[in-house]
């Protein structure tokens, strides 16, 4: 045996920094493989070669397939702000219901934050967000165009369709955060309001029935309901003495 091979003694390799960064890349970037995520490595300013790297990707078990779980992006809170005029900020949101013969139902119910307005809605086992575009258009021929509307994180508000049509005709979305229901608390207002005066105050054999009866209601909160937050008057009355205040100011 020669002397250096005796007196060898084998180095450890400390592979923590490898780790580290390569964990945090896989953080940022899931579905990546080792040759972008070696690539970006070296634009980090790292000098490991490919065989280093490798050995240790290979160690923290990344070279295997995983099936990553679609996550929504981070959003940013928007909190309630005071409007000044109709149009300015809009707000969706569905409630569900159940039939008389346990069929259940949705219901898309959408909202004018300025004076509270009920200004559309759809019913239907099945709402896709092409649904929720067809009532945004309604809505619109009806009361005019928002500068943005606030809703949650539901896969129908998620889409890439409801995306390019915002885009289109230049609506923005405002996404709560998820898991925060309160910052939509206008809209969450309205539901509540809706389940206790109407949904649990009726049964209802149809949707055809519930598309009748829903109408009745809507029209009573929008013109006769007095809302606490717009001094007792109605959504529309409001609406009314908003439009009077500035034709008399021009």
């Amino acid at each position: 045996m020669s002397k250096s091979s005796y007196y060898y003694v084998k180095k450890l390799k400390n592979d923590e920094e490898i780790i580290d960064a390569l964990n945090n890349l896989v953080e940022l970037h899931p579905r990546n493989g080792f040759l972008l995520l070696f690539n970006r490595l070296r634009k980090m300013g790292f000098i490991w070669n490919h065989k280093c790297v490798y050995r240790v990707y290979k160690a923290l078990g990344l070279n295997f397939k995983k099936r990553t779980k679609k996550r929504i992006p981070a959003r940013v809170q928007h909190p309630l702000q005071d409007l000044s005029e109709p149009n300015e900020q809009w707000s969706m949101d569905f409630m569900s219901n159940t039939l008389f013969g346990g069929k259940r139902y949705r219901i898309l119910n959408i909202m004018d934050e300025f004076n509270r307005e009920f200004i559309e809605f759809e019913i239907g086992t099945s709402l896709p967000s092409i649904k929720v575009i067809q009532a945004l258009q309604r809505a619109i021929e009806f009361r005019g165009k928002p500068i943005s509307i606030r809703v949650d994180n539901g896969p129908e508000f998620i889409s890439h369709k409801l995306e390019q049509w915002c885009y289109i005709h230049s609506i923005e979305l405002k996404f709560i955060q998820t898991g925060s229901p309160t910052q939509n608390s206008r809209m969450e207002r309205l539901n509540r309001s809706m389940r206790r005066e109407f949904f649990d105050a009726y049964l209802f054999d149809t949707l055809a029935e519930v598309k009748i009866m829903t109408e009745e209601w809507i029209y009573d909160y929008n013109n006769h309901r007095p809302h606490s937050t717009l001094g007792k008057l109605s959504p529309i009355e409001y609406l009314d003495k908003y439009n009077l205040e500035m034709n008399y100011s021009v």
